[in-house]
């Protein structure tokens, strides 16, 4: 996974921006206003009052009829009468509501945390539900959310949580405009989150995150309803209202950054119960962070309104987020410019000149950021099963001509799966991993039986819809013409279908090669060579397999040098373990070819004071926009 705003390119991490208010000249959209609320002003109670009174009136008069006649009595002098009606009260004037106009990029597979794989739908889950942890934005601490303070046992088997008391599930109503508040976060939520993540019948592509639970791969990867299992025996409990207990199969110094993502969230049973597959629609879900979902226009646009009862909404300047969902980079940029958006990424044909130009070059920010960009092999499929075929490929990428002619955001070649900033990663030692090296790539196709590229068959390179991503396929399918004389057809499919067709399709229906790009959802190499292409313990999209008649013994090899690292306490013996994963994945076994570690890319209007999260997940709650 892993999170961010802004990457170059980036459609499946999608761009975001912003946009402002009539208020001050830019367009902000005021949130709609109940109309009602006259009605709510007690007038039928008001009129009963004034009634008695009135009848009071009559009847004294009437009364006094019956006894004497009364002493007369000269009228008491009248104030003078005003010539002018007094003016009316002024009325208090309603804020304008701060609104940012994002780009979301895509559409969001999903917003049920248990079930999201993407970045797109992480971004904004991101915004809607809290974790027991969260990573600090400038800085990629973990640091307590719904927690206030955890210990983990002498032996770092057993972490228990105490979270804050002041934590709320909200719905807001589309209809009436108006927020419910329901009830407290408890850590009977978080133990319900978890449950139903691992739970086979839940089908999370990410549960294997949460093996590091006592018993979660074994109920996990049980086979329902042939087998069954006690949800139980998970290595997670509520023990109050506010105490959660986490039992692990082996230690895990990083495991209150697993605390807080997106899997293991509290989750809401009785909306998840109530609306089955549509809890998370407009109306319908529930959540507990800094907004809440107002409106989800599908495949157009989706907003986001603040939660008046979030904990910290004192501390909360933006009300409104409301995010367009543009796939080209071209149109969102030049939604951007055109005082649309207040950030955007940049497109590839754009950056020279944002670069060169007095305006947006100051409202341009590059920086490292923890993604690879890489390409995948469907291992299983001819000829991407001949190693020799995927080695070459791999070593006909020139990955430093791509960065300087193509892509000229500072990004580096990749010559590792996990990138710098990574612990584990051994991004310096350039004896692991692969390189760009025309002369092996064509040895190496000379072995696979293809020399010069004769006799080499139909093959296709697939990526997500994107202009960024055309244009890096279209460079790397023009070096393999070059240096090996091979032929690669590009296709490309819209992302929520593309991300199902490599989870779950037959290999048959996979295209040979793919694009990807993996980001970090916590700092170390267990959640990059282990959680994603470990075969027993990671989604393995790559389908390599101990049964490969050729690098069969390689793949035993790396699953248990990363099963081994996982469990390792000592830090030195971990780098070494992760330094060896390495290389027999992006060489050995050549089971992917690593092209970019990434940079974030984006320009920023200057009245928008945001952050560009170090380890993604950005907290839109802690920007401000100044008025303009």
């Amino acid at each position: 996974m892993g999170v961010v705003l802004f990457r170059n390119p980036l459609p499946d991490y999608p761009e975001k921006g912003g946009a402002s208010s009539a208020y001050h000249g830019m367009g902000f959209r005021p949130l709609g206003m109940r109309d009602d609320w006259r009605r709510k002003m007690g007038h039928t109670k008001g009129w009963t009052v004034v009634g008695l009174v009135l009848i009071a009136g009559l009847i004294v008069p009437l009364v006094a009829g019956c006894g004497p006649t009364p002493t007369t009595v000269a009228p008491a002098t009248q104030p003078p009468q005003p010539t002018t009606p007094p003016p009316p009260p002024t009325a208090t004037p309603v804020p304008t509501p701060v609104v940012v106009h994002l780009n979301l990029g895509s559409e969001p597979p999903t917003l049920d945390p248990a079930l999201a794989t993407d970045l797109t739908s992480i971004d904004v889950i991101q915004q809607l539900f809290l974790g027991l942890t969260g990573l600090k934005p400038e800085t990629g601490e973990v640091i307590p959310r719904l927690a206030t303070s955890w210990e983990v046992s002498p032996d770092g088997l057993v972490y228990t949580f105490h979270m804050r008391n002041d934590a709320y599930w909200v719905r807001y109503d589309p209809v009436t405009d108006a927020f419910e508040k329901i009830r407290p976060v408890t850590a009977y939520d978080v133990e319900y989150g978890v449950r139903r993540t691992v739970m086979p019948e839940t089908a999370s592509d990410y549960a294997y995150v949460l093996y590091v639970l006592k018993n979660g791969k074994a109920i996990n990867t049980t086979e329902v309803p042939t087998n069954t299992y006690n949800i139980e025996d998970l290595g997670v409990k509520a023990l109050d209202d506010y105490t959660v207990q986490f039992t692990l199969e082996y230690p895990a110094g990083y495991f209150p950054a697993i605390a807080g993502m997106w899997v293991s969230r509290p989750q809401p049973k009785e909306a998840i119960e109530e609306f089955g597959a549509q809890w998370t629609e407009p109306g319908n879900i529930m959540t507990n962070a800094a907004y809440a979902l107002k409106e989800w226009t599908h495949d157009s646009h989706m907003t986001l309104i603040k939660n008046p009862h979030f904990y910290d909404a004192a501390k909360v300047q933006i009300d409104v987020i409301d995010w367009v969902m543009i796939t080209e980079a071209s149109t969102a940029f030049a939604m951007y410019e055109n005082g649309e958006l207040d950030s955007a990424g940049v497109p590839l044909d754009d950056l020279d000149r944002v670069k060169s130009d007095p305006v947006l070059s100051k409202e341009l920010h590059i920086a490292p950021y923890p993604c690879t960009y890489y390409y995948g092999f469907t291992i299983p499929k001819p000829p991407m099963d001949n190693v020799h075929v995927r080695r070459a490929l791999s070593h006909a990428i020139d990955r430093q001509g791509l960065i300087d002619n193509v892509l000229k955001g500072g990004q580096l070649p990749a010559h590792t799966f996990a990138c710098p900033g990574i612990f584990g990663a051994p991004v310096d030692d350039m004896t692991v991993g692969i390189f760009y090296d025309p002369d092996k790539a064509k040895q190496e196709m000379e072995e696979a039986g293809y020399p010069g590229g004769a006799g080499w068959p139909s093959v296709t390179l697939m990526h997500n819809t994107s202009e960024a991503h055309a244009r890096i396929a279209q460079a790397i399918q023009q070096m393999w013409k070059e240096t090996l004389g091979i032929d690669v057809s590009i296709e490309n499919m819209e992302w929520k279908v593309y991300l199902k067709t490599l989870s779950d399709g037959p290999v048959e229906v996979m295209p040979h090669i793919w694009r990807l790009a993996w980001c970090a959802d916590y700092p170390d190499e267990n959640n990059w060579v282990h959680e994603v292409f470990n075969t027993e313990e990671g989604s393995n999209r790559i389908r390599m397999s101990r049964d490969d008649p050729q690098v069969g013994n390689l793949v035993k090899e790396f699953d248990e040098t990363t099963m081994a690292a996982a469990r390792e306490a000592d830090p030195q013996k971990r780098i070494e373990l992760y330094k060896r994963a390495e290389h027999l994945l992006v060489y050995e076994i050549a089971g992917i070819a690593p092209i970019y570690y990434y940079t974030t890319v984006a320009v920023t209007k200057p009245y928008l004071k945001r952050s560009y999260a170090l380890l993604g997940g950005e907290w839109i709650e802690q920007w401000t926009m100044e008025p303009h």
